[in-house]
């Protein structure tokens, strides 16, 4: 079947008129009824009522208009998969930790949806191991993960860092600790931390156990205003970045400590295999909108 066919029968029925639509389509008008009547017979049946003045289509040319007008929606779509300068559509897969969400997700998805009215956004949650995971297996488009300063994203992936923060160890004071404590000492005390997965719970299990220390998780809290509360009241010592210590209402009722043998940064890495055309700008500006929104909340 012709496209150009249907494109034609469309016009005319849209026009009215055979002089109209070769008109709207810059043909001769023998070259529209051509086009016509090559549809007619390929479906075997009349689709205008040619003794009607403006031209109608007959009863089954209207169900075929629809189906028509339909089948160019759908064609145009596919070619848009292949291109970037068109309006990207369809929907964008972003995964993201929810820690990083709470910082960092409100503007940009403000900004893409403000930029892309026709695209579908769907947010996932997740801790960074399973995002990545799920870029590979193309479950969803993009992720923004968080990882130790010593592990690199992905090789075979195309990765954009967009922020870097040191973690910061707190407690209550009501634990009596030190301002400049080990390892080791804090060891003795049962920690706050988010679920396995978390960037910051692995970096900090894989210090203690180099060490030979224990790693007592006393409370697996969602949030981090949640583990602040907890860890103000003394339920344990807690991780942190400074950015959200400083927007916590807690922070008066923590101290931060200095450890003398835990020193580490984590990075926030855009992560992403090969882009459709269509989803490339989008992700761009996810991007630096993400840049964007990390380098304000470190002022």
């Amino acid at each position: 079947m012709n496209t150009r066919d249907i494109k034609a029968f469309i016009a005319v029925v849209d026009t009215g008129s055979i002089v109209q639509a070769a008109a709207r389509l810059h043909l001769t008008q023998p070259g529209v009824t051509r086009r016509v009547q090559s549809l007619e017979a390929l479906l075997g049946v009349e689709l205008l009522d040619r003794q009607s003045k403006p031209l109608r289509p007959t009863a089954t040319g209207r169900e075929i208009y629809q189906k028509g007008r339909q089948l160019l929606h759908a064609e145009a779509d596919l070619l848009a998969l292949s291109r970037n300068d068109t309006e990207p559509t369809g929907e964008l897969r972003l995964g993201m930790p929810p820690f990083l969400a709470e910082r960092a997700l409100t503007a940009p998805l403000d900004q893409l949806r403000s930029r892309f009215p026709g695209l579908g956004l769907r947010i996932l949650a997740g801790w960074s191991p399973g995002l990545i995971e799920q870029v590979e297996q193309g479950a969803i488009d993009v992720a923004a993960v968080v990882l130790s300063e010593h592990t690199p994203p992905p090789a075979a992936m195309e990765t954009h860092a967009f922020d870097r923060q040191p973690i910061r160890v707190v407690a209550s004071p009501s634990l009596g600790l030190r301002g400049r404590v080990s390892l080791e000492q804090l060891s003795a005390f049962p920690w706050v931390l988010s679920q396995n997965g978390c960037g910051m719970r692995s970096t900090l299990r894989r210090s203690l156990e180099e060490r030979g220390l224990p790693c007592d998780v006393g409370v697996e809290a969602f949030g981090a205003d949640l583990q602040l509360s907890l860890v103000a009241r003394g339920a344990g010592v807690g991780l942190i970045t400074p950015d959200l210590l400083a927007a916590s209402p807690y922070r008066k009722q923590l101290k931060i400590m200095t450890v003398s043998d835990f020193h580490m940064d984590v990075v926030a890495w855009l992560v992403h295999k090969a882009l459709p055309p269509r989803l490339e700008v989008p992700v761009n500006v996810l991007l630096e909108q993400l840049r964007l929104v990390m380098a304000q909340r470190a002022r």
